[in-house]
This record gives C-alpha cells, sequence and structure tokens, in this order.
C-alpha cells in the first residue's frame, strides 16, 4: 500500500516537470518566432480628396490675329520710310512714298497709307529698292489683337477642344501668368511635323504682351473636383499589377502594425500626383517609401510621415 503512494506521487511529480517545461519550451517558442518575425521600416502619407487637372505643356509664339500687307499702287523706287520694325501707327498714316519716274519721265511719288491702325511687325521694301504693286512695302499687327500660336502632336489631338482653358507664362514677366482659350483648331495635321496648330485668344488689357514674344503653354484638356489623390510615387506596378500599401492595425494583435495591400486603378497622373478611382478612400495612410520590400500581411513600423498632397490644382 506504502509503496502505491509512492508510485502515485512520482507519477504526480513527472506530470508537474512535464507541464512546466512544456509551458517552458511554448514560451521560448513564442519569443523565438516574435525575434524572427520581420518588421519593416516605411515613410507615409495621406489619400486626400481634392481637385486635379491635366494639362500639356508646350511652347509658342505671341503672334497678331489680325496681319495686314500694304501695298503701292504703282511701280518704282522707294524713296522715302516713315516707319520702322515695331513702330505703331494709326490708319492712313504715311509708311512710304514709291517713285514711279522713269528717264525722262517724271511723276509725283505715291504715299503707301496704313489700310489699319497697329504695329509694324515687317519691312520687306527697303529704302531705294525698285518694287512692283505685287511686292507689300510693309507689314501691319492688328491693334490689340494678339494671340498666341503653338502646336500639339498628333498623339495628343483627341484631348483638344476649342474653349478649354490656357495659362500662359513668359521669361518677359516673371511670375505673371497670362490666361486665355483655346479659340481654333487646325483642321489638318502637318505631314512633316505630325502637328496641328492651335489658336489661343490671350487678355492682353495692359498691351504687356508684344507680337513675336516666346511664351510656355499650358492647356488645361481636363479638371475633376472631389476625386481622391496621392503621391505617385505610392504607386507599385508588378506583375501587371497596380497597387499601394495601406497601413493597418494587426488583427491578430493590435499592438503592431501591418501592410495591406490594395489593388488601386488609377486615373490622371500629372505633377507627380495621381487620382485613384477605385480602391482607395480619403484618409487612408498609405506607404510612400519602403513599399518595394512589402509582401500583404507583413508587419511595418511608421518611421516618418510625410505631408498629404494639397486638395487643390
Amino acid at each position: 500500500m506504502k509503496r502505491r503512494y509512492v508510485m502515485i506521487a512520482l507519477a504526480g511529480i513527472t506530470l508537474l516537470a512535464s507541464c512546466g517545461q512544456a509551458e517552458k519550451n511554448k514560451a521560448q517558442t513564442t519569443k523565438a518566432a516574435e525575434v524572427q518575425t520581420p518588421v519593416f521600416a516605411v515613410n507615409t502619407t495621406r489619400a486626400v480628396k481634392g481637385q486635379i487637372r491635366d494639362y500639356l505643356a508646350l511652347s509658342g509664339d505671341i503672334v497678331s490675329g489680325t496681319t495686314v500687307d500694304a501695298y503701292s499702287d504703282v511701280a518704282g523706287k522707294v524713296t522715302k520710310l516713315y516707319v520702322s520694325v515695331g513702330q505703331r501707327i494709326q490708319k492712313d498714316e504715311p509708311l512710304a512714298e514709291v517713285d514711279p519716274s522713269r528717264p525722262g519721265m517724271t511723276f509725283n511719288p505715291g504715299v503707301v497709307k496704313a489700310p489699319i491702325s497697329g504695329t509694324v511687325v515687317a519691312l520687306p521694301a527697303q529704302l531705294g529698292m525698285t518694287i512692283s504693286q505685287a511686292v507689300p512695302v510693309a507689314r501691319l499687327a492688328g491693334a490689340g489683337s494678339l494671340e498666341a500660336r503653338t502646336y500639339v502632336a498628333e498623339r495628343f489631338i483627341s484631348k483638344m477642344r476649342v474653349g478649354q482653358p490656357v495659362e500662359l507664362t513668359l521669361d518677359a514677366y516673371p511670375g505673371r501668368t497670362f490666361y486665355g482659350r483655346v479659340r481654333e483648331l487646325s483642321p489638318t495635321v502637318d505631314p512633316v511635323s505630325r502637328t496641328m496648330e492651335v489658336r489661343i485668344t490671350v487678355q492682353n488689357e495692359d498691351s504687356a504682351l508684344k507680337a513675336g514674344m516666346f511664351a510656355k503653354v499650358k492647356i488645361i484638356t481636363e479638371e475633376k473636383s472631389g476625386i481622391v489623390k496621392i503621391p505617385a510615387a505610392a504607386i507599385v506596378r508588378r506583375y501587371g499589377e497596380q497597387y499601394v500599401f495601406t497601413v493597418e492595425s494587426d488583427p491578430q494583435d493590435p499592438a503592431f502594425t501591418i501592410a495591406k495591400k490594395r489593388v488601386v486603378t488609377p486615373g490622371i497622373l500629372i505633377d507627380d500626383q495621381v487620382e485613384i478611382r477605385e480602391g482607395l478612400e480619403a484618409g487612408a495612410e498609405v506607404v510612400l517609401r519602403g513599399q518595394s520590400l512589402l509582401e500583404d500581411g507583413v508587419r511595418v513600423r511608421v518611421v516618418d510621415t510625410t505631408a498629404p498632397l494639397k486638395t487643390g490644382y
């Protein structure tokens, strides 16, 4: 009987020792797993709801919307020039005199007058030159009728519409923006350059713009409001997919955060920002840097944040 009690006691001690060792092994395994689970450092930003616009950045020239050539009524030698290139004149002011006299025949000189008010932009006839009635004496640009002209590559023609807003900047006026609208689209494409001419009306109330100036032209082809947008650098393109990673609480352990893969549908991409049509909501915390090593569900640690994009353009 006594021996039986001793055996039972030994069995109990053995069981307790086994349980203790099992708990110890479990704790060690859990600790080892925590040590082996990688945590990736990332930089994040927030998706915002705002505005975005697409545009074409081009170069162009300021030209006169109305250009008229002045001709002499008689053939002869140009004996006087009353104007110079760049000079502003009024309608019917004299431009030049042409003497039709020939050896043995004397005639009164013919006066060439300005057919319109404007600016002299060219003088094909020079002093002392003999001209015919088919040669223009001067070329005039109509006053107050300046426009911008630019050329759009064939692949962008589908984006163009009459009436689209335009912004122009010029080196002559740093920090100033001039505004206009697309007035006319050429019905043909140049077969050599594969471009289409675009004419733009320009606001020039203070006459700051001059014919012949070079301009940087921004044609606004599309504008959207109330869309979700993020920095374009946040998008990962891999194996035919486009997606971002958002930072969310780990459902298994709320003390940690994980990277959640979100497949998205991008829209307008311009100026390093992109519209997200589907797959992401405003306010989501998006990984901006460090996403190249991430997989869905891995643990992450936010080490830095970048200010969200501006909600406006």
